[in-house]
């Protein structure tokens, strides 16, 4: 251990020598290899460890006890539990959320123990068997090291998060050996503006991590098909219907991933009556359909090689005999189905993501489109072409990712002779999505609450400017029995035009100005007789300090002030200044052009 604990500070110490010698642009070049490539190991090493697992269960003596699988899934979540508990003080937090939060409110800041707690719990939840995808993981695991390398080495704002960015098109490109999906996964779920400079660092580090999936993984572990069909125009017309079912079920994932999610949260506050409940769930689940059991990549196979009726061995309520009607209702009935398993997985303790589910239910969405219009001799239809396509539209609608989705699937067949239906399918799930909903899955709590980044430049600007950083907090208080004598006296010794009228437990009553008093501040026979609640008035508006940056610019535009008060529970914080907030917010675009 110590030899391990020496070479490792051997190396840091090798990198700080580095460093020093080389420009900053070099030294971002080699980051971006380094990061990419940590990212890779961690992707790697997650689909090793999970391929191992299910070899294990489905093809050694273990097999010979048919339902032995059955339990998987909750000892992996209980193992999950006990992870966190014992390392990580039982909390987690789950999916692509925080790294939203960290680039709106953290300044790209992720904590270290990201860069081992969702390898660690989802490497057990996904590994045996619980029905859900690494990809999430291996993302905030690769944006986790970006970040923390960038710390470490004394980077700044624009190089941390260009890291954290390579971290997570790194960690996409080994999960499928996709680099250019890599790096658009970056772009579309991150929301930021990257410049050419920069973006060629994010290919640097995609191409990294893919080179390690390439020599590290072999085709039986990566997500790959050849398509044997070419793209047939005539069939357009259902790969449009395609693309609006992708959109509505994408739509249909999303709640009831977040209604079962919340159920979980709010009513079963016991987390081992969750992993309870969630364990009971997953066996008669994955008893009836045994291709929840798992990320699922490898019962996608066997429907693209449409052997659909394969899918159904260990399956207590359907069999090898079922006919093809049989068949097609299994296959439909999967496409709700995993995203409840998912959810269960997730809300019982588990660690993944929804990035394998959608292309899982992507792909039986297509291929049972294909087969029922076959079956009803409508048309003769590609199934495993339309299952590729679906693959796309379920992720675009899922993510909001349409370009991500169409490269990823280009990719991992090897070609582009899909590219037209793919562009059409992915492009139309995102339409309808988008309309149902406008923020993707993962961010969308965020977004609500003004701690994620959106597709509105100026939000995400405004959402990474704190408030407490612009309030002024140094002004002479006023009372409202103060008379129009000692008002002058404060006026005299200040350099401020406004007063804040503070009454007993410092709550705010009203406001003086020096524009209403200057006509009478001068005639000193009113200096007794007139008092302070004679003068003044009320502000046009009260900030308080649990606004977002956007309520606070929306409140100075409905009021047309130029300086507001600010208080928490009828309290007097300070006021902030309009100009005050110009200048921040120019800093702060300048800071988030990251080229």
């Amino acid at each position: 251990m110590n030899r391990i604990s020496n070479l490792f500070l051997s190396f840091q110490n090798n990198i700080s020598l580095l460093q020093k010698k080389l420009t900053k642009k070099q030294f971002l070049f080699v980051s971006s290899i380094l990061v990419g490539l940590s990212s890779g190991i961690v992707a790697v090493s997650l689909k090793l460890f999970v391929h191992e697992i299910f070899e294990l269960v489905t093809h050694s003596r273990f097999s010979s006890y048919r339902f032995f699988y059955l339990l998987l899934p909750a000892i992996g979540i209980l193992l999950s539990l006990f992870i966190i508990k014992r390392f990580f003080n039982n909390t987690i937090h789950k999916g692509l959320g925080q790294i939203h939060f960290s680039l709106s409110k953290r300044s790209s800041f992720l904590p270290r123990r990201n860069m081992f707690d969702q390898f660690l719990t989802s490497s057990v939840t996904v590994g045996f068997g619980g029905s859900t995808g690494l990809e999430a993981p291996i993302v905030v695991t690769g944006a986790a090291f970006g970040s923390n390398f960038a710390k470490k080495y004394g980077l700044k704002y624009k190089e941390r998060t260009l890291l954290l960015a390579c971290g997570i098109a790194a960690g996409i490109a080994a999960a499928f050996n996709a680099p250019i999906a890599g790096v658009l996964f970056a772009l579309e779920v991150l929301m930021v503006d990257i410049g050419i400079n920069s973006f060629t660092l994010l290919i640097i580090s995609a191409a990294t991590g893919a080179l390690v999936s390439k020599i590290v993984l072999n085709e039986g572990i990566l997500l790959s098909f050849i398509l044997t069909e070419s793209f047939n125009y005539w069939n357009l017309p259902f790969y449009v219907l395609l693309g609006i079912l992708s959109g509505i079920i994408a739509y249909y994932h999303s709640r009831v991933f977040s209604k079962l999610e919340q159920l979980f949260s709010l009513k079963v506050k016991s987390k081992i009556n969750r992993w309870i409940i969630s364990s009971f769930l997953l066996i008669i689940l994955i008893a009836i359909f045994p291709p929840l059991f798992g990320e699922g990549y490898q019962s996608i196979k066997i429907l693209a090689l449409s052997n659909p009726i394969d899918l159904m061995d260990n399956s207590i309520l359907f069999n090898k005999n079922s006919n093809e009607i049989i068949i097609l209702i299994f296959i439909g009935l999967l496409v709700f189905l995993k995203s409840i398993a998912t959810a269960v997985t997730i809300g019982g303790g588990g660690n993944g993501g929804s990035f394998a589910p959608s292309l899982f239910i992507g792909a039986y969405l297509g291929y049972f489109l294909a087969s029922l219009v076959n079956l009803l001799k409508i048309n003769d239809l590609p199934r495993t072409n339309f299952m590729m396509v679906g693959m796309a539209g379920i992720l675009s609608g899922l993510y909001h990712a349409p370009l991500t989705a169409i490269f990823l699937i280009a990719e991992i067949t090897g070609g582009y002779g899909l590219m037209i239906p793919l562009m059409i399918v992915a492009s139309i799930s995102f339409i309808i999505s988008r309309y149902l909903d406008p923020f993707p899955m993962d961010s969308k709590k965020l977004i609500l609450r003004g701690e994620a980044l959106t597709t509105d430049k100026d939000l995400n600007v405004l959402s990474g400017i704190k408030l407490d950083d612009y309030i002024e907090r140094d002004f002479e208080h006023l009372n409202s029995m103060m008379s129009l004598g000692e008002l002058v006296k404060v006026v005299a010794k200040s350099k401020r035009n406004i007063f804040p009228v503070i009454e007993n437990q410092n709550i705010l009553v009203g406001i003086v100005l020096l524009d209403d008093i200057k006509e009478v501040m001068f005639n000193e026979l009113l200096y007794d007789d007139l008092k302070v609640f004679n003068i003044m008035r009320d502000p046009e508006t009260i900030i308080q300090i649990s606004d977002t940056m956007q309520d606070v610019m929306r409140k100075f535009d409905e009021s047309d002030a130029w300086i507001l008060p600010v208080t928490e529970k009828q309290s007097f914080e300070g006021f902030i200044a309009k100009a005050k907030l110009f200048s921040g917010y120019r800093k702060r675009l300048k800071d988030t052009n990251l080229d």
